[in-house]
């Protein structure tokens, strides 16, 4: 969500003159689109700011800030960046740089122009992104959250749930496929709840998909696409009926866990058990049995015993994920379990997550190696840099393959791969070469 924020930010900012540097030291303004998830995130922030903060003793800089901030983040942000700002006043950006004697860098004219204006979310939205890759593409769907979990300062960063008009998510995507994006991700803090806060107004999840799904059957371009995050309370079968039906609905799923425990999640005010959460997972095996698994896990969440962590991999072992992002709990301000006392040291939060790890590494392994000897169709994402002549790609399912001898030219493009060894997060396989018979 937020590098889909920042590619919007970069349209604006270009738009009235700036050119994009990738080194620091060159840059006369620089932002950051910040994330209130996780304490780390926002640390790295506190970091990045006091350096270039000493940087203003040397040269011209006008630094800002914007993205998911937390009001007690943000109080201390006003007084150590230039600028702050929220995305629903993106179009105040331009004016906000001039009055910090910036004008020169830009034209006089109106830099929004060449965009919609920008009064709020609605309008946001339809600011035409600056796409960071030419064959990959995040539509923002939905934004905001109405679960108030315990340990998630969304909410209060983001607001309550609103959808983007599904005309619009069409068209966004109608271009990006005729442009010859090969992987379209339709992002939202809660993808699977669209719709809802417009009943009556708005078509639903499935339906969305439905309509994208569509509109790959009728296409002649080849591409991928996902959704990113569902909450499993809202995880329908219908909606995993339209994965089933469409190819072009990619057969990955990233359906967030947590927790494992029961007691735990209603604590993290999750509103499903395990055994709904369950209940989801053998649909998504009945329908889509190819489909790989992605999964979120805290550990560490305030008052978690070892017998709750040892649930949780029992959960892990019976779903099989192909990978999960397991995070230590840290409080954040404004999140209900931030007045609650974090109890678990960080050593043993160490050592829980360490355990989920192993977990996670023996189910993709077995995963992995089933698929030694395969064919399997490849998205090519990049130069490997660790091996010469080698590219990363990734399956449909969003597993990683390194692919030997395949020049740079084939970044941005399918490919067919054999694999030919397996680790425990990742694969390996060579291009898959067809014969060409020419008869006389």
């Amino acid at each position: 969500m937020n590098q889909s924020d920042s590619e919007r930010i970069r349209s604006v900012i270009e738009g009235v003159g700036f050119e994009m540097t990738d080194r620091e030291e060159e840059a006369s303004l620089i932002g950051i689109v910040a994330c209130s998830v996780r304490q780390k995130a926002i640390d790295k922030v506190y970091s990045k700011i006091h350096k270039w903060n000493q940087w203003k003793k040397e040269r011209d800089l006008v630094t800002f800030v914007s993205g998911c901030i937390l009001p007690a983040d943000e109080e201390k942000f006003l007084k150590l960046f230039d600028l702050l700002f929220r995305m629903n006043q993106l179009r105040e950006l331009p004016d906000m740089l001039r009055q910090c004697g910036m004008a020169t860098a830009f034209a006089a004219r109106n830099p929004l122009d060449s965009v919609n204006r920008v009064d709020d979310l609605t309008d946001f939205w339809q600011v035409n992104p600056s796409y960071s890759k030419s064959f990959e593409a995040f539509v923002p769907i939905q934004n905001g959250c109405d679960k108030f979990c315990s340990f998630c300062a969304v909410p209060y960063t983001r607001g309550r749930e609103v959808s983007r008009s599904s005309r619009e998510i069409i068209q966004e995507i109608t271009s990006l496929v005729a442009k010859g994006v090969k992987s379209i991700t339709l992002l939202g803090q809660n993808v699977n709840s669209y719709g809802l806060d417009r009943a009556g107004e708005e078509i639903s999840f499935a339906d969305l998909l439905r309509k994208i799904g569509e509109l790959g059957k009728e296409s002649d371009k080849d591409f991928w696409v996902y959704f990113t995050s569902p909450h499993p309370r809202d995880m329908t079968r219908e909606v995993i009926e339209v994965i089933a039906t469409y190819p072009v609905l990619a057969k990955q799923i990233h359906l967030p866990l947590q927790s494992g425990d029961d007691k735990l999640l209603r604590r993290m005010n999750r509103n499903h058990d395990v055994a709904d959460y369950m209940e989801v997972v053998r649909d998504i095996r009945e329908l889509i049995p190819q489909a790989t698994l992605f999964t979120d896990i805290i550990v560490g969440f305030c008052g978690e015993s070892k017998e709750q962590v040892e649930r949780t991999a029992e959960v892990m072992l019976d779903v099989q994920y192909n990978m999960a992002y397991i995070a230590k709990y840290s409080p954040r301000v404004g999140a209900r379990s931030a007045r609650w006392e974090d109890d678990v040291s960080n050593e043993e939060k160490s050592e829980r997550l360490a355990r989920l790890t192993e977990v996670l590494k023996r189910t993709s392994l077995l995963h992995n190696e089933s698929l030694i000897g395969k064919r399997m169709k490849v998205l090519v994402e990049r130069v490997d840099p660790r091996v010469e002549n080698a590219v990363a790609a990734r399956t449909e399912g969003k597993l990683p393959v390194r692919v030997s001898n395949v020049s740079e030219e084939a970044v941005g493009t399918f490919m067919e791969v054999e694999i030919t060894s397996a680790s425990e997060l990742s694969l390996s396989g060579n291009q898959v070469h067809h014969a060409i018979l020419i008869s006389s």
